[in-house]
């Protein structure tokens, strides 16, 4: 059996940047305060919710309230725009407060992968 080639640091984060978040069915309603800060609406579904929400009086409807520079990503995730071009659009509005960049990516990305909040598409190569 081969062995799978592990990708190098640079490699993976020029395979990376290609990548093109969207946001999940589940995270589709939100909303941005005065300030520009975005809160995720997550509705609470499936039978154990539904006894949570009878028995301990859980909400229907969780809130998850990103950050500043959160929201602003949160915002570029239209499924268009590359993790290179959403860096890109961070840097301008943030500068060195958002350094290290793509390690700050990465883990708002990882994050909100998790909770199936976004999702992924390669971006298309011209032909």
């Amino acid at each position: 059996m081969k062995k799978k080639q592990k990708l190098s640091r640079e490699e993976a984060l020029k395979l990376y940047k290609t990548y093109v978040p969207c946001i999940a069915p589940k995270a589709k309603i939100w909303e941005q305060d005065q300030d520009g800060i975005v809160t995720i609406h997550i509705e609470n579904k499936g039978l154990m919710n539904v006894i949570f929400q009878k028995i301990l009086r859980k909400p229907r409807v969780s809130y998850v309230h990103l950050d500043a520079q959160g929201s602003f990503v949160w915002k570029l995730c239209n499924g268009s725009r590359t993790i290179e071009e959403i860096a890109e659009a961070v840097h301008r509005e943030f500068g060195e407060a958002a350094d290290p960049l793509y390690e700050r990516l990465f883990k708002f990305f990882e994050i909100t992968e998790s909770y199936d909040f976004v999702s992924w598409k390669r971006e298309q190569s011209p032909h």
